[in-house]
């Protein structure tokens, strides 16, 4: 009989080390999309970090609640949708961060496209 302990424990590392992996492929598309987005500013380092572990977090709750994991392309258009207003909501949180409604739809379609060339689940 297999021991379900093990099981659970690695499940539990899983989701931990996919939470992290997430984070560190969010700053890395977020950076990218706010550079090349315009009207998308992100004020320093650690605002891009908190925006990274705000945007993290969002997705997380809205993965719990939905029973989806969203984000700008590959989850049609509610997915795109749900991706600007995160994008967008983040400003509310995060001090030094900015972007207005046209920005977050652009930068949801320029993080839809730099998150496909990232391995990992982004946003």
């Amino acid at each position: 009989m297999p021991n379900n302990n093990n099981t659970t424990s690695s499940s539990n590392s899983m989701s931990v080390g996919g939470i992290i992996a997430r984070f560190v492929t969010s700053a890395i598309v977020l950076a990218v999309t706010a550079f090349l987005t315009p009207g998308f500013e992100i004020a320093s380092l650690w605002t891009l970090v908190l925006s990274a572990i705000v945007l993290t977090v969002i997705d997380y709750l809205v993965n719990m609640v939905l029973g989806i994991n969203i984000g700008p392309f590959g989850r049609g258009f509610s997915g795109f949708v749900v991706a600007v207003i995160i994008l967008y909501a983040t400003q509310f949180f995060v001090s030094g961060y900015s972007i207005s409604w046209i920005s977050a739809i652009i930068g949801a379609i320029i993080y839809g496209i730099v998150a496909s060339f990232i391995p990992g689940k982004q946003m």
